[in-house]
């Protein structure tokens, strides 16, 4: 049975389970703490990182960028970058916008500070963190917003792998009720439309162990 290695606090493992369920391929999920050195982890992805997705024949592929090309190249159907060359190079700029940009400028600041470090030492959050996190938000908010006034997904006229990698980010700050929705009404909008695809439903049954999740974070109509 084909098995992804994940853990629950990181978005990249995040954008990968939705593209396994966006692609219709059935998988098994066994969580791997990238936190803790786990040997089993560091056996099959020497970088110790989570996403790592095994195969039915046992191939490994490892990091979440590589999983998703591999995915897009081994199961064609229901494409997530699109058929013209434009449209995928657009859907690669926006899913490394969210991956890396988005995460260093945001998640790694609101979640690094209010989930991780919480689970893994109960330590207080950097106050001047949350602050950084939460302006920058503010403008990845914006950019959203201005992506989608234009057009249907954020990419163009087709769901692909930015608006997961997006969706990723956002649904761990949404775990944590950090994100100001109504500041933003296109951008929830587009969120909302995410939030209510069937894809979405194994994260919004995630729950991390001493943090419950803000009212809204399942609520599909918020």
């Amino acid at each position: 049975m084909r098995t992804l290695y994940h853990h629950t606090l990181s978005p990249h493992a995040r954008k990968v389970r939705l593209a396994l369920h966006e692609k219709h391929l059935s998988f098994d999920e066994r969580i791997a703490d990238p936190w803790q050195r786990d040997p089993a982890l560091i056996t099959l992805n020497p970088a110790g990182e989570v996403p790592v997705l095994v195969e039915d024949d046992s191939h490994v592929i490892a990091d979440a960028t590589t999983i998703c090309e591999y995915l897009e190249d081994a199961y064609p159907e229901n494409s997530l970058l699109g058929a013209a060359a434009l449209e995928r190079a657009e859907a690669r700029r926006l899913a490394a916008w969210f991956d890396h940009k988005f995460m260093r400028e945001v998640s790694d600041h609101l979640v690094g500070e209010k989930l991780i470090k919480r689970v893994m030492s109960r330590a207080a959050p950097d106050s001047r963190a949350l602050k950084a996190g939460r302006e920058n938000l503010h403008t990845h908010l914006q950019y959203i917003a201005w992506l989608i006034e234009r057009r249907r997904w954020l990419a163009g006229d087709h769901l692909t792998f930015a608006d997961l990698s997006a969706a990723a980010q956002l649904s761990l700050l949404d775990y944590i009720g950090d994100v100001p929705w109504d500041d933003q009404p296109l951008a929830k909008e587009w969120y909302v439309r995410m939030k209510s695809r069937p894809s979405f439903r194994c994260l919004l049954r995630d729950t991390v162990p001493g943090v419950p999740p803000a009212p809204i974070y399942a609520d599909l109509d918020f």
